[in-house]
C-alpha cells in the first residue's frame, strides 16, 4: 500500500517545524536511554581475581548450554535442532520468493526487517545447536583427557589452585592445547544469539499487532486483496518463533528491550534518511511527518514497545512457571 506525501520530504520546509521537533524528541531521547541501559547491563569490566574469572567462565558455559539445550531433559537436543532448521529452510524461502516477486524494494518494510531477522536467529541457532550437539561434546572428551594426563603426573594437589608443579596454570595450558575449543565455544555467539532472540521477539510481536490491528482493517476498507505471502510474512515467523520460545532455554530479561527499541529507532532513521534525499511514498502512513497527527503516531508506536515486549515477557514467564510445576525435575533452566 503507498501513501502519496502531501508536501514535498526533500525540502527543508518539509523537516523544519513542530511536528518533525517531536517526533525526533520521541525517536532519539528512547534511543539514548537505551544506549545508557545497553551499557550499564552489558558491560562488565576485567576482574583480576581468579574466582571472578572462574565465575564469568561458568556463567559463559551456562550462556553457551542455553542456546542449544531444551528446557526439558525429555526433548532431545536434536529435536529442537531439527525444528530450528525446519523453521529456517521455511523462513528462507518465504524471504526468497518475496524478493523474486517483490525485488530489495521490499527491505523498505519493517516487517520485512523483522522477518529477516528471525531468519538469522533461526540460522544462526540451527549453527549453534549443532556445535551443541556434535562439537561439544568431542572437544569436552578431549579436555577430558588432557586433564587425567595431568593428574597422574601428580598434579592432583596444585590444582586446587589452578597452578601445576611448573607454576604454569592449568588454564593456560588447556588454552594452549584448546584453541579450537576456545573459538568454538566463544560466547560472543551465545551473546549474539541471545540479543537476536530479545530483538526479534518485540519487533515481531509490535508489526503483527500493528499490522492486523491497525493496518489491515484499514485495507479491508478499500478492499485490498491480500496475498499468501503478506499472511505468511506477518505470521510464519510469529508461530515458529513461539515454537522455538516453548522449548529452548533462553533468558528474557527486561533491560534487554534497548536492543528493541535501537532496531525501531534505527529503521525510522532510515526512513528519514531516504525521504530527506528522495522523494517517494511512505511505507507506512503514520511515518509521514506532515500528517497534523503525526507526532501522537509517533509516541503511538514507541509507547506500544513496552507493551508488546511484555507480552512475549509473559509468555516466556508462564511457560516457566507451567514447566517447572509440571516437570520439577526434568526442567532445567529457570528465567
Amino acid at each position: 500500500m503507498k501513501l502519496l506525501v502531501n508536501d514535498d520530504p526533500t525540502t527543508l520546509s518539509y523537516w523544519l517545524n513542530w511536528r518533525v521537533f517531536l517526533c525526533a524528541v520521541w525517536v532519539f531521547v528512547p534511543m539514548i536511554i537505551a544506549a545508557f541501559i545497553i551499557w550499564k547491563y552489558e558491560h562488565s569490566g576485567n576482574s583480576e581475581s581468579d574466582d571472578a574469572e572462574g565465575n564469568q567462565q561458568e556463567s559463559s558455559h551456562i550462556r553457551s548450554e542455553k542456546s542449544w539445550k531444551p528446557c526439558l531433559k525429555e526433548i532431545h537436543p536434536v529435536f529442537l535442532l531439527c525444528f530450528r532448521i525446519i523453521a529456517f529452510g521455511l523462513l528462507l524461502a518465504a524471504v526468497c520468493f518475496d524478493l523474486v516477486l517483490h525485488g530489495a524494494e521490499l527491505f523498505y518494510y519493517y516487517t520485512q526487517w523483522t522477518f529477516t531477522l528471525v531468519t538469522i536467529y533461526f540460522g544462526l541457532g540451527s549453527l549453534l545447536s549443532i556445535r551443541g550437539c556434535f562439537y561439544i561434546p568431542k572437544i569436552d572428551r578431549h579436555s577430558k583427557c588432557y586433564i587425567t594426563e595431568d593428574t597422574e603426573q601428580g598434579l592432583h594437589v596444585p590444582l586446587a589452585h589452578g597452578v601445576n608443579g611448573n607454576g604454569m596454570r592449568l588454564r593456560e595450558k588447556l588454552d594452549n592445547r584448546g584453541t579450537i575449543h576456545a573459538l568454538i565455544t566463544s560466547g560472543v555467539w551465545d551473546d549474539l544469539y541471545q540479543v537476536l532472540f530479545q530483538v526479534t521477539a518485540g519487533a515481531v510481536t509490535l508489526t503483527d499487532i500493528v499490522y492486523w490491528g491497525v493496518i489491515f482493517p484499514f485495507m479491508e476498507l478499500k478492499d485490498y486483496e491480500m496475498g499468501f505471502l503478506t499472511v505468511v510474512t506477518h505470521s510464519l515467523n510469529a508461530v515458529l518463533l513461539l515454537g522455538d520460545t516453548a522449548m529452548c532455554s533462553l533468558e528474557f530479561p527486561w533491560f534487554r528491550i534497548s536492543y528493541f527499541i535501537l532496531l525501531t529507532g534505527i529503521y525510522v532513521i532510515f526512513q528519514w534518511f531516504v525521504h530527506a534525499c528522495v522523494s517517494i511514498w511512505w511505507p507506512y502512513p503514520f511515518l509521514d511527518l506532515s500528517a497534523d497527527l503525526a507526532p501522537m503516531w509517533y509516541l503511538v508506536v514507541a509507547l506500544m514497545h513496552v507493551p508488546c515486549y511484555a507480552i512475549f515477557l509473559m509468555f516466556v514467564k508462564v511457560k516457566h512457571w507451567l514447566l517447572s510445576r509440571w516437570f520439577p525435575h526434568s526442567y532445567l533452566y529457570g528465567p
